[in-house]
């Protein structure tokens, strides 16, 4: 199962974190960092099957194409963010995991505007 490998990669992750702690601290942000790309090409196929079952979806129902992929990349901003704002958090640098996160929150309300834009332009169709 995919979780077990994720769990697996955490766990060792973390017992090397705590070995590397006590003798050379300043190499245990290069094990979160290795842990965290490592599980993420582990949820990597699971985010292409779940892109393929959305498209799917989007064409049965007739959904614009362009409203689907800034959906998918407003969902790749965050994930990506909180990854990043992790890492910062986990060396301690939390004035700058929260400049990330803001950075992350104003880059999504910017791409997500033309859905935005469509979403009040039926509003005011609908009211008289």
């Amino acid at each position: 199962m995919d979780v077990t490998k994720i769990i697996g990669v955490g766990l060792i992750a973390l017992i090397i974190i705590i070995i590397l702690r006590q003798y050379r601290p300043e190499f245990t942000i290069y094990v979160s960092l290795i842990a965290g790309v490592i599980i993420f090409f582990l949820v990597f196929n699971q985010l292409s099957g779940i892109i393929n079952l959305l498209q799917g979806f989007a064409n049965q129902a007739s959904i614009n194409s362009k409203f689907l992929g800034i959906l998918l990349k407003i969902t790749g901003i965050a994930l990506l963010t909180e990854f990043a704002v992790s890492v910062c958090k986990d060396a301690g640098e939390n004035a700058i995991a929260s400049k990330i996160d803001l950075g992350g929150k104003v880059i999504i309300i910017s791409i997500s505007i033309p859905i935005i834009s469509a979403l009040l332009e039926t509003v005011i169709k609908i009211i008289p």
